[in-house]
C-alpha cells in the first residue's frame, strides 16, 4: 500500500521548511525570475491580470519543486502544499515567515482602502 512517494500530508513541519525554502529559491533562479517579471509587466499591476498572468507561472515554479515531495504536479498539488503549510503556520513562527515570503514573491502588497473607520470611530461600542 504504500507508494514511491512520500504522501503529502506526511510532511512534517520540519519537511515543510524544507520544501518552503525551495520553492523560494527557485524563484531566485535566473530563468524563473525572469518569467516571473515578463508576468508582472504583463499584469500592470492590475489583480485581474495578476490572476491570469502570474498566478499560472507561480504555480508551475511551486509544482516543479513539490512533485519531488509526493505532491500532484497541478493545481491540486499546490493547493494541498498550500493548506498544509497554512495548518502549520500557526504553531511554527518560521513556517509563517517563510510563508509570508512565498506569497510577497507572486501577491502584489495588500493596501488598505482610504475609506476605513473614520477617526473618532463611529462603530458602535459593544
Amino acid at each position: 500500500m504504500a507508494s514511491a512517494s512520500a504522501p503529502p500530508a506526511a510532511l512534517s513541519a520540519e519537511q515543510a521548511k524544507v520544501v518552503l525554502a525551495e520553492v523560494i529559491q527557485a524563484f531566485a533562479a535566473p530563468e524563473n525570475a525572469v518569467r516571473m517579471d515578463e508576468a508582472r509587466d504583463n499584469a500592470c499591476n492590475d489583480m485581474g491580470k495578476m490572476l491570469q498572468f502570474v498566478l499560472p507561472v507561480a504555480t508551475q515554479i511551486q509544482q516543479e519543486v513539490i512533485k519531488a515531495y509526493g505532491f500532484s504536479c497541478d493545481g491540486e498539488g499546490v493547493l494541498k502544499f498550500a493548506r498544509l503549510v497554512k495548518s502549520y503556520e500557526a504553531q511554527d513562527p518560521e513556517i509563517a515567515s517563510l510563508s509570508g515570503k512565498l506569497k510577497a514573491l507572486f501577491l502584489p502588497p495588500m493596501t488598505l482602502p482610504p475609506h476605513g473607520p473614520a477617526p473618532g470611530g463611529s462603530v458602535a461600542a459593544s
